[in-house]
């Protein structure tokens, strides 16, 4: 279970990963929260904000539970690697990013990696 909660913690990475890159702290200061039900555009301002914060603890609660149960380094090595590839996938899917075949290489060596460790753990 608790390899369950890591992957939930890396899911949960990568959302905040994404969440940040689309955060802009000066349009969400410049909102009028006064009349902030004005207008929808306020609502898309602040989505970014409650996303950052919305993951970031899930990423925190989910992450913290797997450590009771996996070794401190093992579990930052598969969450970090697990959220690497999952934020480049996301790039290369969702927003078209380039990439070449080398990379492919690389994230099969991190895999085999987070792989390893898995089994390494128990």
């Amino acid at each position: 279970m608790a390899w369950l909660y890591l992957f939930i913690a890396s899911i949960f990475e990568i959302a905040w990963t994404f969440s940040l890159k689309f955060l802009d702290v000066k349009k969400v200061l410049a909102i009028p929260w006064l009349h902030f039900f004005g207008t929808r555009n306020n609502f898309f301002v602040l989505a970014p904000l409650l996303g950052y914060i919305f993951f970031g603890i899930a990423n925190i609660i989910f992450f913290s539970v797997a450590l009771k149960h996996i070794p401190a380094a093992t579990a930052m090595a598969v969450w970090l690697g697990t959220a690497l590839v999952g934020v480049k996938l996301v790039d290369i899917i969702a927003y078209k990013q380039p990439y070449n075949f080398q990379q492919f290489i690389y994230f099969a060596l991190i895999i085999i990696g987070i792989v390893g460790l898995k089994r390494d753990a128990g």
